[in-house]
This record gives structure tokens, C-alpha cells and sequence, in this order.
């Protein structure tokens, strides 16, 4: 367990002083099509986290290529695109993965955990206590967290995507001093580089992106992010404080060492926690409350819970834990979170007080609409 106390890295420089760091590697960083895993890729990134950990650093590993790791011994020419295929092959690769990190950190005695997420891990606040109850203990343990998205299990609908905004999450979840992302390219550039695109030092606003061109997909066909996904999992870190590096997986080494590559996100919000972030930015919206000015300002700047009293109308259709806005009559969304009601029941309750709700309909609706806890602020008013 880190003795180190948790602070705002505001440099590459000061990364090795960090108490925990989240690192993120891409699947073409340490596999390919053909071969599998590459293991003498896989070592280095290993040797580069024992630096931190020899330096007292906790650190979480969140590695893709489970997926690329069991082409080759199912047979498989290319990537699948159909979801069981996809499944099946992460099944298999999964174990090759873990295996090869097992034996690449046991050669510095340490031992590794395999810890496989899906969304729903992290918008459940029972699984989303316990997810962090059992990574807090094994770094507590002194193992390292090797977070994959479960794969072998995910759908289409509930999966995080790619492991780039997974990595967000979980450095919000385990309130991370750093979240480190290893591609294919050694930072971000303001064009194609083939094309004369210079590479940014430092982003500090959304200022600093405008006319930056981000590409779809990373180049060696194996994984499923790119800069695109990176940006937005720096976006989601930094807004909650917690600063991101991004360069490739071979200058791992020279930036968890404490030099100054790649691009280094300043942090701007201030800190919260894994679930408020999806809430916030990953997710989807299935219809909109319409409150009065007086439950904006309650949910907006006193962050209360949002009760009947104060609904004027409901737009959309859904259903009692799907995600929804809260917006005021001028259409401005002040909060997003989970509704406790469907779509068809919040007609009969709304506008009136909880506690003529408990008199005429029971105890059952003497309950918050969303409640704070379920709820992320998008706009202060």
C-alpha cells in the first residue's frame, strides 16, 4: 500500500512522486494480427510500472488486447466484427494475456490480478462499491490490477466501447493522481502528421483543441479506440481533476521515469468519483424531466435531490433506471441522472409534495424522483 499522500500532478516531472496511477495500453501497442501478444513489448511496459511501483507508486494497469490475444490460437485471420466471434475470442485471449503479465511482473515479485469490468459494473452503486472495495484491497495487498472490459460477456448496448474511456472511469473510481494512455503515436498531433501535423506539448482548455483533426481508429487494425477516444477519456479525467499523458507505449519507460513526453491534459474540474463521470459524459439519455425554476436552482446549485413537487412536464420514454435530463422550461439541462420512475408513471405523482404522495398512494412513493446520489450537475445556474 502507497505511503505517499495524494496531490495534483501538474507535470510529467512530477508523475514518479504520484500515490496512484491508472496506465492504459492499446491492444496495437502490445499485440498484432498475426503474431498475438509480443511479449518482448509487453516486458517493457511491465519494467517501465515497476519503476513507479519501486518508487512507492500504486499502479493500475487497464490493457486491451484480450480480444487480438486469441485470434491466433482460434484461427482467426482478422478481428471479427460480429459480437459473438468477438466474445469468443476474448475468452480464449484473456487468459494469454493475464498469463504473460503474471509471469512478466513475477520476475520483479509482484502479483497480478485480473479484475474484468463491464459498464454496468460502474452505474450500479452496489457493484460500483464493491468494484472499489476489491481494487483498494489488492493494492492494499501490494498486487497489481490488471482491468480489462469484460469482453466475454458485454453487449453491444452495455459495453464502455474501448478501454481508453474505461481507463477515465477507473482513475475517477480510484481517485488516481494520473491517468497515463500508451498508443501507437507519440502524442497528440494537430493534423497527420504525414501531413505536416505538429505534436501539442500541453492542452489546457478546450481552446487549445479547436481544428485539431483526430483520426477514427489506431492504424494496426487490432484495436477499436484512436485519438478520438483518447481526447474524450482525457476530457472525462481532467474535468474531474485528474490530469492525462498521452504518448506511445515505447516512450513508456522515459515518461513514467519523469520526463517530459508526449501530451500532457491539465486538470480543471475538481474531483469525483467513476459514476458521476458516466453520468456527466458516457451516458445515454432515454428522455428529459422538465422542472420549475424553483427544483432547478435545488438540483442545479444546492445539489438536492429532484422531487415531484417540482416537475412541470416529461418528455421522452423510459423507464425507472435508465438515465434521463433534468432541464428547466427554457430548455437549459442543469443535471443528468438515474429517474427511480418510468415515463408512464411520473404523470400521476408530479407537481404534487412527497408527502401528499405517501397519503394517497402509500409509503412506496414517498421517494425522491432522482436522488442526489444518482445525479451528476452538466451546468451550475
Amino acid at each position: 500500500m502507497s505511503t505517499k499522500l495524494a496531490g495534483v500532478v501538474s507535470s510529467a516531472a512530477e508523475l514518479p512522486a504520484a500515490r496512484r496511477v491508472v496506465v492504459k495500453v492499446g491492444s496495437s501497442s502490445l499485440t498484432t494480427v498475426d503474431e498475438g501478444v509480443s511479449i518482448e513489448a509487453l516486458n517493457r511496459l511491465v519494467d517501465a510500472c515497476q519503476q513507479l511501483r519501486h518508487g512507492g507508486t500504486e499502479v493500475v494497469l487497464v490493457s486491451s488486447g484480450a480480444i487480438a490475444a486469441g485470434l491466433a490460437p482460434l484461427s482467426l485471420l482478422s478481428r471479427p466484427t460480429d459480437l459473438a466471434a468477438q466474445q469468443a475470442a476474448a475468452a480464449v485471449g484473456q487468459g494469454v494475456l493475464l498469463a504473460h503479465y503474471t509471469q512478466g511482473f513475477a520476475r520483479h515479485g509482484a502479483a497480478v490480478a485480473q479484475v474484468l469490468l463491464t459498464v454496468e459494473d460502474l452505474i450500479r452503486r452496489s457493484t460500483y462499491i464493491n468494484a472499489l472495495r476489491s481494487l483498494e484491497k489488492l493494492l492494499a495487498l501490494g498486487a497489481v490490477p490488471v482491468i480489462n472490459e469484460n469482453d466475454a460477456v458485454a453487449t453491444a448496448e452495455i459495453r464502455f466501447g474501448d478501454n481508453d474511456r474505461l481507463a477515465a472511469l477507473t482513475a475517477n473510481l480510484l481517485h488516481a493522481d494520473a491517468l497515463v494512455m500508451l498508443s501507437d503515436v507519440e502524442a497528440l498531433f494537430d493534423g497527420p502528421p504525414s501531413e505536416g501535423g505538429k505534436p501539442l506539448a500541453e492542452v489546457r482548455s478546450e481552446t487549445d483543441l479547436q481544428g485539431v483533426s483526430l483520426g477514427p481508429r489506431g492504424r494496426a487494425g487490432v484495436g477499436t479506440g484512436g485519438m478520438v477516444t483518447k481526447v474524450e477519456a482525457a476530457r472525462i479525467v481532467t474535468a474531474h481533476g485528474i490530469p492525462a499523458m498521452l504518448t506511445s507505449a515505447e516512450n513508456a519507460p522515459r515518461l513514467l521515469s519523469g520526463e517530459q513526453v508526449g501530451t500532457f491534459f491539465h486538470p480543471r474540474g475538481r474531483r469525483r468519483g467513476a459514476r458521476t463521470a458516466w453520468l456527466a459524459h458516457l451516458a445515454s439519455t432515454k428522455g428529459r424531466i422538465v422542472v420549475d425554476e424553483g427544483a432547478a436552482r435545488a438540483v442545479g446549485q444546492r445539489r438536492r435531490s429532484l422531487l415531484a413537487a417540482g416537475i412541470t412536464a416529461i418528455e421522452g420514454d423510459f423507464d425507472a433506471g435508465d438515465v434521463v435530463e433534468i432541464a428547466d422550461a427554457e430548455g437549459t439541462v442543469h443535471a443528468r441522472g438515474v429517474t427511480g420512475y418510468s415515463a408512464e408513471e411520473l404523470p400521476q405523482i408530479m407537481g404534487r409534495s412527497t408527502a401528499q404522495l405517501a397519503a394517497e398512494l402509500g409509503p412506496d412513493y414517498e421517494r425522491a424522483v432522482v436522488h442526489t446520489d444518482d445525479m451528476a450537475r452538466v451546468r451550475s445556474t
